[in-house]
């Protein structure tokens, strides 16, 4: 609404897409280059005044299935497999002290099991991988995986079956080989007078899709605080500086197109 009322701000074409679904990181599932129709594009899912992120982690989603013996409790000697208590010892083969969402900061990666549902014949468990660099990712995948053979041989007649499936990867392996919409948003903090922050996503946004699908799209801040807790809030005056970027940032990127 402020571009339409002052015409005198020069801008190119600007769309405004919504992406209710990226929680559960589905965001740009359904969404096409197409329908986005954009050469780039820019996240707002950022937290302190005058931040902006070209990298997130790369992660991976892991499902571990096992499979029990199930049998009459009163008649389950030597029979009864229970797949809860295989689906616990997997959990404390795991590290503990290290590798784990409430054990690591800044740069460090983890292993994160954040489901458990199951019977003592079948349970199954979730985890999400998480690391800067795809060694890392590879790391912890390959830890999964030989704790999940590790449990098998232990008890062969379980059936264990560990399943990694990629999400998304570090937009950073990307905007590395063009920095101008990094640089234009850097430039932008400045002139709405904030500090710039550069700091990678301990997490992820729909731009590390759209970013490896071909569209560049560092994430801005938007002066949310305790994200995803009970207490989570946002400071209004941070917004009204987030919309005052995004009308800078339109004006130097009409002033690129004419360059």
């Amino acid at each position: 609404s402020y571009l339409l009322t002052h015409p005198e701000i020069a801008h190119g074409p600007i769309r405004i897409c919504f992406t209710p679904d990226e929680e559960i990181g589905a965001g740009i599932r359904h969404l096409t280059l197409a329908d986005l129709a954009a050469d780039v594009a820019y996240t707002l899912d950022g937290q302190e005044a005058g931040e902006v992120t070209y990298e997130t982690f790369s992660a991976d989603k892991a499902v571990v299935t096992i499979g029990g013996v199930s049998t009459h409790p009163g008649t389950a000697f030597n029979v009864l497999v229970n797949a809860l208590h295989l689906a616990t010892k997997l959990i404390d083969m795991l590290p503990q002290h290290t590798r784990t969402p409430e054990t690591t900061r800044e740069r460090q990666g983890f292993i994160h099991v954040y489901q458990m549902k199951g019977s003592a014949a079948e349970a199954e468990i979730h985890f999400i991988l998480r690391d800067y660099e795809l060694a890392g990712l590879q790391a912890h995948g390959d830890l999964l995986r030989a704790a999940c053979n590790a449990l098998q041989l232990g008890e062969p007649r379980a059936r264990i079956h560990c399943a990694i499936t990629p999400q998304y990867r570090n937009m950073r392996y990307w905007l590395e080989n063009d920095m101008r919409p990094v640089h234009l948003a850097e430039e932008a903090i400045r002139r709405a007078g904030l500090e710039i922050l550069r700091t990678p996503v301990r997490g992820g946004t729909d731009g590390s899709q759209l970013t490896e699908k071909g569209v560049p799209t560092p994430n801005l801040f938007t002066g949310m605080q305790n994200v995803h807790g009970p207490l989570e809030w946002i400071s209004l005056q941070d917004m009204a500086r987030a919309v005052q970027v995004c009308v800078e940032l339109a004006q130097l990127w009409a002033a690129q197109a004419k360059a």
